[in-house]
């Protein structure tokens, strides 16, 4: 039997890692700025994560959901402390997808209404519910066609009020900075407009914070940069360092019933001690204060780069559109300088790494970039 295809895949096996240095099957070294989609936020095989894991598994890995885990409660509360968001409630569930999906869910079970508001060139998934919230016709299938998922442009308040106007939307879902798109930020002023226009029009605010939470941006939640709170915050990438877990932050003011939400293995033992341990190291280390810090370091390298027609991004999510005439240059950091990075299309480069990512390595990456682009 042989695998279903899933994406492209370059012919390097990475077998080992140690927090942003991976190994491949050949013994050759890279290092790792993208983290497999943003999902190693502590770093390849952290000595507390690991300890955590080995612990947990060795004693409990799962059980369902119809009796009490105290790992659940414990994450709930430790996440509340961390995010600002310590009077919502949190369910737990195994993907970013899976979190989007139930976020609209709640949306239009608590509004009544049918309809979701969604941005140009927006990635929420690739599930039923979250593709069609997708701008990307080509992983949509037909079964997927709805005439309930509208979208506007991203920045753009008077498309958005004009939408709301009509006051048949449920969710407005945005990502705290749009990244399978090739990192695209909206503006503080148009989050705090939308914060406005939902009020206004008895609308829900959903915040996708899948692959811009978690620390990423230098704040714990990409759209806290505007002050603002969401009523829906979905999460997922980041929270257990490879192992699957999801969530959904959900206001006091949404009501929860037995019933309207379920899972099998979401929120079991194992993933919920892999979250823990994953917040005791992002506090312990200071890892958000980190993001921000090498963060800067990486925007005053590439911001007005004569390879560049533009740098985006806050903090550790980082898109390089290139030039054309350095179209290409992902592929020479890989093999020539074994730097894994992500792209966003064939012009933009995206960098991901792990929130421990420290100055000296950013500078190495540097002056590769500098060596390739002279």
């Amino acid at each position: 039997m042989e695998l279903f295809e899933v994406y492209k895949r370059w012919d390097i096996e990475p077998v080992c890692g140690r927090d942003t240095t991976l190994w491949d099957k050949d013994g050759n070294v890279y290092t790792d700025l993208y983290g497999g989609h943003a999902v190693i936020s502590i770093g390849h095989s952290h000595p507390h994560y690991i300890e955590a894991v080995k612990g947990q598994v060795a004693k409990l890995g799962f059980y369902s959901n119809a009796v009490k885990n105290s790992l659940q409660q414990e994450l709930a509360a430790r996440l509340g402390k961390a995010s600002g968001y310590d009077d919502y409630t949190l369910f737990l569930c195994n993907s970013g997808a899976e979190a989007n999906e139930n976020a609209l869910k709640l949306a239009s079970f608590t509004t009544g209404r049918a309809k979701v508001l969604a941005f140009s060139q927006a990635f929420h998934g690739r599930t039923s519910g979250a593709v069609s919230a997708t701008d990307n016709p080509a992983i949509r299938a037909p079964f997927n066609a709805t005439d309930k998922v509208d979208f506007v442009p991203l920045n753009d308040t008077q498309a958005v009020e004009k939408a709301l106007s009509t006051k048949e939307y449920c969710a407005v879902l945005i990502e705290g900075i749009q990244g399978v798109a090739g990192i695209h930020v909206p503006t503080d002023a148009f989050l705090q407009d939308l914060r406005r226009l939902c009020d206004q029009t008895g609308t829900l605010l959903a915040l996708d914070e899948i692959q811009s939470g978690y620390g990423r941006t230098g704040d714990f939640f990409a759209h806290q940069h505007a002050g603002i709170r969401a009523d829906l915050v979905t999460m997922a990438k980041g929270m257990a360092n490879g192992l699957p877990i999801g969530g959904v932050l959900i206001a006091p003011t949404i009501p929860a019933k037995y019933g309207m939400l379920g899972t099998t293995f979401g929120g079991n033992h194992l993933v919920c001690a892999a979250a823990i341990a994953v917040l005791d190291v992002i506090e312990q280390e200071h890892l958000v204060a980190n993001a921000a810090r090498v963060g800067e370091v990486f925007r005053q390298a590439f911001q007005g780069h004569k390879a560049l027609e533009e740098y985006r991004g806050r903090g550790l999510m980082i898109g390089l559109e290139l030039k054309p005439e350095f179209v290409g240059l992902r592929e020479r950091l890989l093999f020539e300088k074994h730097f894994f990075t992500g792209a966003a299309g064939a012009k933009v480069i995206r960098l991901l790494p792990s929130l421990t990512v420290s100055e000296e390595t950013a500078a190495q990456f540097i002056q590769a970039w500098k060596e390739l682009t002279a």
